[in-house]
């Protein structure tokens, strides 16, 4: 009977709904620019990351996310651009999203960067009416009859645009960034019966990451996410301790605020080649949700190409005009 009843609350009328809409990530760590646009190009060269997870494992309608960014330094712009692709499925509502980015990169000394990073894109919202159960519902054999004209009998779906803009900080040992999401907090319009809004709710993400160099083969990196909306903040403490700069290990743990917990997260991963990152992460649930489910899982795949394409800007020069 988990089919998702509480996403009927979308179609109770003419309603404009808001709340936290981001997906959820244990290895944000791990995957700068899905965090902060601005991000982009800080790994010097091309990369590619793909992000699966399964969130609440066992409980019927639980989210299923896939994500898949690939990003890059843009010389002659002084800064990088990037590519994210999303698709976030909770129950019988699908969450899809396409953005470009594009980051201008100052160079404040040898070892530190700040960049500036705008990005946009659409999202698609698409509801999948015949996922959902109406009290007066008639749901005999293979046919669907909510006997509610609020809820959609197939899917319903709209398109909206969206935008975010961040700034990131990079030192030899520190990282932080600041990033705002759903600038432009738009409206989602479903058609079906009474017309149901959705507003795409701005939210905002702080994040920071230290190393430690313990010696020359362990370091130890402490880092923290805050997500918020202004109505609700969630916040997770990290840390990975990690030998020979490729084999890493570590542990997170999620909060919402000083009352209510969410996850202790176990992590571990490697570097297989000089190119591939393969990295897993596992959340124990404490909430009282752990009754129902037997945890979630999250796999990141990360690759960078490790030499330039097209080179740096090249240095200028004094043309001999006989020779032009």
């Amino acid at each position: 009977m988990l089919k998702i009843l509480s996403i009927s609350i979308f179609l109770l009328g003419i309603v404009t709904l808001k709340a936290q809409q981001l997906p959820q990530y244990s290895l944000y760590m791990l995957d700068g620019y899905h965090t902060n646009v601005a991000y982009a190009g800080m790994d010097n060269y091309l990369s590619a990351t793909g992000v699966f997870r399964k969130q609440w494992l066992g409980l019927e309608g639980s989210p299923m996310t896939q994500h898949i960014n690939v990003h890059l330094p843009w010389y002659y712009l002084s800064g990088g651009a990037g590519l994210s692709i999303e698709n976030d499925i909770q129950g019988a509502e699908r969450n899809t999203a396409i953005s470009l980015s594009y980051n201008y990169i100052a160079r404040l000394s040898e070892s530190s960067r700040l960049s500036f990073g705008l990005g946009g894109g659409i999202m698609q919202k698409a509801l999948d009416g015949s996922k959902l159960f109406a009290p007066e519902g008639n749901y005999e054999g293979v046919t669907i009859n909510h006997n509610d004209d609020l809820i959609p009998i197939g899917i319903e779906s709209s398109l909206a645009p969206t935008a975010t803009a961040g700034i990131y900080l990079q030192t030899r040992s520190l990282q932080i960034g600041f990033a705002a999401n759903h600038l432009t907090e738009s409206l989602i319009r479903y058609e079906s019966g009474i017309a149901t809004e959705i507003q795409l709710k701005r939210h905002y993400l702080a994040t920071a990451i230290y190393v430690f160099n313990i010696s020359d083969e362990w370091n130890v990196q402490p880092s923290i996410l805050l997500k918020s909306d202004f109505v609700e903040t969630q916040v997770d403490f990290s840390i990975l301790a990690q030998l020979n700069n490729n084999i890493f290990a570590g542990a997170s743990f999620r909060g919402y605020n000083g009352n209510t917990i969410d996850a202790l997260i176990f992590l571990a991963g490697m570097n297989t080649s000089p190119k591939i990152r393969l990295a897993y992460a596992y959340d124990l649930s404490l909430s009282r949700l752990s009754n129902y489910q037997t945890g979630s899982h999250e796999i990141l795949l990360n690759y960078n190409l490790n030499k330039e394409i097209g080179g740096k800007i090249p240095a200028k020069t004094i043309y001999n005009p006989r020779y032009f």
